[in-house]
């Protein structure tokens, strides 16, 4: 708080100064103690509500510029209008008041430039352009650095956004892995289960098997398929639906190697590469499909899941396995044993998922008398790379009608500009009276004659407070410039008319050139 009455403090300083040393340096029309003693209060009173009500603060100031001149060029108050307009952009929300509060400016301005007695086209223009420069161009600058502000604090906001959702991914992140853990030891360790299963069973119905172990085997093979069934219960529990599955590597060995380790423990099983068949059961050197690839290893869980589920569901079936480049297909027949119930189909569920995720099909479901497991997947070398999103357009397009808005600024000042110095270019040369011309005209001379003397226009501004005398009652006085330079105070002539003729003629001097008139007038007659 202290820090920011502070800083109003040293404001207000900075903006008072010119309004305090503007009069005496001569760069302004000199005023009234009691009016500059009011101007540097308003101007208080603009810094203290600055904050709150930055357009009443830019008001109060362009109320003192329309006070001192309609054109608001003054050097008193054009800083304090310039900084409370980069204020007020910075500060107001909304555009249309500040749109409105210029407009409300240039009408009051142009109202009170018409009641003068100057020229209203070179004070027009010049309002207009001080007004573009003085407070709209500061007014843009101010929402461009409000503009680059809010977008700097969204910019944080994203990443500390983004910060929180890379937590809670790497969350899901941790839960999945524990899900795929889990789904794993359900394939293997249900695989592994199914296999003894089987050997059990084989082993019950072996004919050299005493009758007293029988009873013990039998056990061992519902022992085996109960824990597969809880196995299953359990891993569904931990499994959530439709969630991302991406199988862990399994242990080396290919498909070949699998389908041949399930015929070595009972499982009546082929194993059929592109359309060839080759029995499973031969312990020769065998190429099967590696594990190498994600396609691979998903190609690996579907069999594995399908000789898993031929063992517990039909004990006894003979099993097909074909794998070709497009898809794998495992097919058992009717089951020539009880087996277990059907199960909660969570394997299923996952290989499905796992399948769907590289964009292929997956179908499971009874074939003739037995069951058929069918996985299609597209090939790697075709899958089309993902490109990255294009860039949100916001920022560029802000920026863009931040430019924009800039230029179209930056060309009607220059337009206004340009076409004030024209307009008072032409003025002043077109109102330039020759000194020669002015010795030329005489008291008495006719009106007709003496106006084929004068130039086509008369001086917008005449400086009547510096004449040496006062024009002659009831005249027709006109002023016209002694030389036509253009930015430099200059003399001037008065021409008055009465009657029809010439009543009197006088020489204005410049601003600070002192003497006799009446001297320098016989100077400029001779």
């Amino acid at each position: 708080m202290k820090s920011r009455r502070g800083q109003d403090a040293l404001l207000w300083a900075v903006l008072a100064l010119p309004a305090l040393t503007a009069d005496q340096l001569g760069l302004n029309e000199p005023r009234p103690a009691l009016q500059q003693a009011a101007g540097i209060a308003v101007l208080g009173l603009a810094v203290a509500v600055w904050r709150r009500r930055p357009l009443v603060a830019f008001a109060a100031a362009a109320g003192l510029e329309l006070a001192a001149a309609p054109s608001l060029f003054t050097l008193s108050y054009g800083p304090a209008l310039a900084v409370f307009a980069l204020l007020m952009g910075r500060r107001a929300d909304r555009l249309r008041p500040a749109l409105l509060l210029f407009g409300a400016v240039a009408l009051v301005g142009t109202a009170k430039i018409v009641v003068r007695g100057v020229d209203p086209v070179v004070e027009w223009l010049v309002l207009m352009g001080t007004l573009l420069f003085g407070a709209v161009f500061p007014w843009l600058a101010g929402r461009y650095l409000r503009q680059g502000r809010e977008l700097a604090a969204a910019g944080w906001s994203r990443a500390a956004q983004l910060e929180r959702e890379q937590r809670i991914v790497a969350d899901r992140a941790r839960l999945r892995e524990r899900a795929r853990i889990a789904q794993d030891m359900h394939d293997s360790l249900g695989h592994e289960l199914s296999l003894i299963a089987v050997r059990a069973g084989a082993l019950q119905v072996a004919a050299d098997l005493p009758e007293r172990h029988r009873g013990a085997v039998a056990d061992l093979r519902v022992a085996a398929s109960d824990a597969t069934d809880r196995l299953h219960e359990i891993i569904g529990l931990l499994r959530e639906e439709g969630d991302e599955v991406a199988p862990l590597a399994p242990a080396g060995e290919s498909v070949r190697a699998l389908v041949e380790r399930a015929a070595d423990s009972g499982l009546a099983v082929q194993f059929v590469v592109g359309g060839e068949e080759d029995p499973a059961e031969s312990t020769g050197t065998s190429t099967g499909t590696s594990t190498g690839t994600e396609s691979e290893r998903t190609v690996y869980r579907v069999v594995q899941e399908a000789l898993t589920n031929a063992a517990r569901h039909a004990p006894g079936a003979p099993v097909t396995v074909e794998v070709t480049k497009a898809a794998v297909v495992v097919t058992n027949g009717p089951a020539k044993e009880p087996g277990s119930g059907p199960g909660a189909r969570s394997g299923l569920l996952g290989l499905r998922a796992r399948v769907e995720d590289l964009g292929g099909t997956f179908d499971a479901g009874p074939h003739g008398d037995g069951f058929r497991v069918v996985a299609r997947l597209p090939a790697e070398d075709g899958a089309p790379e993902p490109r990255p999103a294009p860039p949100a357009p916001a920022l560029a397009h802000a920026r863009r009608l931040t430019v924009l808005a800039f230029g179209a600024a930056l060309a009607t000042g220059v337009l206004l500009v340009g076409g004030a110095f024209a307009w008072y270019a032409y003025s002043r040369s077109h109102a330039v009276l020759e000194p020669a011309d002015f010795a030329r005209l005489t008291v008495g001379r006719p009106q007709a004659e003496a106006e084929r003397l004068l130039p086509d226009r008369a001086a917008s501004d005449p400086p009547e407070e510096r004449a040496p005398t006062p024009p002659p009652e009831g005249a027709d006085c006109r002023y016209y410039r002694a030389s036509g330079e253009l930015f430099v105070t200059v003399e001037h002539f008065r021409v008055c008319f009465k009657g029809g003729v010439v009543v009197e003629k006088s020489v204005i001097p410049k601003a600070g050139v002192g003497g006799e008139v009446r001297e320098h007038e016989k100077e400029w007659e001779k």
